[in-house]
């Protein structure tokens, strides 16, 4: 918010930088399922990888070689995981389907519904080979802005604690 009390919508996120410590088995996970979700290849290197279309892009790069001691924790700072907004729920099986059978992932849960999360929420749960966690989720609507959503008319406001339960007061 700027001094002026107004805000800035954002128009989504532009892209997002992973640093991998086994590129030979992250950078054609990543190519592939980018380019299943319609991005192309931009950049290919030997460690490094960069998809873009679909309103974002992925780059990949490998750890440099001193670095790559240590594997992906989702329970350290920084990033927890990530979630890809599809279109329809029949995307996110289409989705989970590719990635079941053409990838090297590891499924933590396949299609399954979350209305902890948002009205209507359905997701996916992968791991890259790094164990780097992407989601792929559905929310129909206009979800916590619209009927029945928190922040949406009659909605009971900011949840004060969240989890694998989902939100709560």
């Amino acid at each position: 918010m700027s001094g002026t009390g107004q805000t800035v919508g954002v128009n989504g996120i532009a892209h997002i930088q992973l640093t991998v410590r086994d590129p030979e088995r992250c950078l054609p996970f990543w190519e592939r399922l980018c380019n299943f979700l319609d991005m192309r290849t931009l950049i290919r290197g030997e460690d490094v990888l960069y998809c873009i279309g679909s309103r974002t892009g992925i780059l990949v790069r490998g750890a440099p070689p001193d670095k790559r001691d240590r594997g992906f924790d989702q329970d350290r700072p920084g990033l927890h995981h990530f979630c890809f907004r599809a279109r329809s729920r029949e995307d996110v099986d289409a989705i989970y389907r590719f990635i079941e059978s053409e990838l090297d992932a590891t499924i933590i849960h396949g299609p399954e519904e979350g209305d902890r999360f948002a009205p209507g929420y359905y997701s996916i749960l992968v791991e890259d080979p790094d164990g780097i966690r992407v989601e792929v989720n559905h929310v129909p609507g206009k979800g916590h802005f619209g009927e029945g959503g928190r922040l949406g008319p009659g909605g009971t406001g900011a949840a004060t604690t969240y989890g694998d339960q989902g939100l709560g007061d």
